[in-house]
């Protein structure tokens, strides 16, 4: 099959869990036999290459600003993929909802992932959040298939618009990251801080957990990793809620090999997010053996089961420091939780059980 992937800024990835989806999978599929085609973000991602682990990449230019980014490539990358002859279009992003009628328009079958309920992240005005509701019933009519990546987002879809989704969660592989160069480069000691990964946007809740860690009476750092290209002003508000405590860590975006080691050797890993489906970071660093604290939605309890520990994000900072503050005196249980945790992704969220899920799906609605 010829299967694209549009609506991501690109691999490699950098940015994002979608991107991060897409440079996991897409080797995989390329693996069985399929040809795969990337669309970049040209503004965002800088490889020369046409060829990336195997997937074929294909660069076109955007307008880079918050609102209109995603829309303007992925309607661009729709229309070249109009002279391409895909068996298969996957879209990442509900915004992009509006436009996935076109490839059906010239045969290809359609899989959209809309990635929850994107128009209840608080980074978005009023009008953008009418846009992305808007969007998001849109998703429900064009596509040939929906892809819910966990069971909480395919109770939504049904709940609310009665629509049947494919439930097809993200995937992480195990591994022992070598060296630990990336930790030199920020000061850290194994085991001895707190690890909060993702993009610094309101919703994420970094600022829930820097001042929940400043409450903490503890000698680990807290690190933050992340950042926000488009929100200066909220990510400013952190650094300056953590001004006069050198504990608090920011290091921007890291990815690759340095974002492995700091995953890999951290104490405990905070998921404060309160948005969103099966989040790939949370899958990464349940399978680098991290003790897990997560905002207690829906979507993370189903994620980490019985191998994690949950904090109530409706009372904010004061329940999140007293969960960190008891792992922090059990030590013990840290440890169980570690090993858990890697088994439970072993069984239920490998990379290549993912991969076999969807050639399954792309099999069926090509006929194969």
């Amino acid at each position: 099959m010829r299967i694209a992937f549009m609506g991501t800024r690109g691999v490699p990835a950098s940015y994002s869990g979608f991107e991060t989806f897409v440079e996991q999978i897409g080797p995989l599929l390329v693996s069985r036999g399929h040809e795969v085609f990337v669309y970049n973000r040209t503004t965002h991602v800088q490889l020369r290459e046409r060829k990336y682990k195997g997937m074929n990449i294909i660069p076109l230019p955007t307008i880079p600003t918050k609102h209109l980014d995603t829309i303007v490539h992925t309607f661009l990358s729709m229309i070249h993929g109009a002279f391409m002859r895909y068996d298969i279009v996957y879209i990442c992003g509900v915004g992009s909802a509006m436009f996935s009628f076109i490839p059906r328009l010239y045969g290809s079958k359609v899989v959209h992932n809309p990635d929850g309920a994107d128009w209840q992240r608080k980074k978005w005005g009023g009008f953008a959040k009418w846009f992305l509701h808007i969007s998001e019933r849109l998703s429900t009519l064009f596509p040939n298939t929906v892809i819910a990546d966990s069971r909480a987002v395919q109770k939504y879809y049904m709940t609310y618009y009665g629509k049947e989704t494919t439930m097809i969660p993200y995937g992480a592989n195990v591994f022992d990251p070598e060296g630990d160069t990336s930790l030199e480069k920020f000061g850290l000691e194994r085991r001895k801080y707190i690890l909060f990964v993702g993009r610094l946007v309101p919703e994420n809740n970094a600022h829930v957990l820097i001042k929940a860690f400043l409450g903490l009476s503890t000698d680990l750092k807290l690190v933050i990793v992340g950042d926000n290209p488009y929100d200066r002003q909220y990510v400013e508000s952190l650094h300056d809620m953590a001004k006069g405590s050198s504990r608090v860590v920011f290091t921007g975006f890291v990815f690759g090999e340095g974002y492995h080691q700091l995953s890999f050797n951290a104490y405990i890993f905070v998921l404060a997010a309160e948005v969103g489906g099966t989040h790939p970071v949370l899958l990464e660093a349940m399978s680098f053996g991290n003790c897990i604290i997560v905002n207690k939605t829906e979507a993370n309890m189903e994620v980490i089961g019985d191998i994690g520990v949950t904090f109530d994000g409706g009372k904010g900072a004061d329940d999140l420091k007293e969960k960190m503050a008891y792992l922090l005196s059990h030590p013990e249980e840290v440890e169980a939780f570690r090993s858990k945790a890697r088994k439970r992704v072993k069984e239920l969220y490998s990379w290549d059980m993912v991969a076999e899920d969807y050639i399954r799906l792309f099999h069926s609605l090509v006929g194969i």
